[in-house]
């Protein structure tokens, strides 16, 4: 057996465990499987297959790897507007408990609301910035 299919058996068995894991990583690591498959058709040896299969997939990793550190943060997923519809919906309260939470009706319902670390507890309209749980962190609009 030609070392090239050896190269295309592995390549390919690695897309089917990613398809199952649902990493990117082991699709990058498919790359360079591939490329030594490539390298194979083209007459290089097993060593420079070796080095070609581990630079290219291991350069993949790499890549994959600085371009998403540089990536702008993204907000947890209860500040995240894309996943959560609530953030960005205003509410009205109408008076701030002792502790610092407020009762408000949102969606036909009683929530309880919490101003956002730093703000000032004052009645009225309000912006939800996050979801908590079951509550509503909230600012002044």
């Amino acid at each position: 057996m030609e070392s090239s299919t050896i190269w295309w058996l592995i390549a390919g068995a690695t897309i089917v465990v990613e398809l199952l894991s649902g990493t990117v990583y082991l699709l990058l690591l498919a790359t360079g499987f591939a490329a030594a498959a490539l390298s194979g058709h083209l007459g290089a040896g097993v060593i420079t297959q070796l080095i070609v299969a581990s630079a290219v997939g291991v350069g993949a990793v790499l890549g994959w790897y600085l371009i998403k550190r540089r990536r702008a943060a993204r907000l947890p997923a209860q500040a995240n507007r894309g996943g959560n519809l609530d953030i960005g919906q205003s509410v009205h309260v109408e008076a701030w408990n002792p502790d610092g939470t407020a009762s408000v009706r949102y969606r036909g319902a009683q929530w309880t609301a919490v101003a956002k670390a730093g703000a000032d507890l004052q009645t009225g309209e309000h912006r939800v910035v996050e979801v908590v749980g079951s509550r509503l962190v909230v600012t002044k609009i």
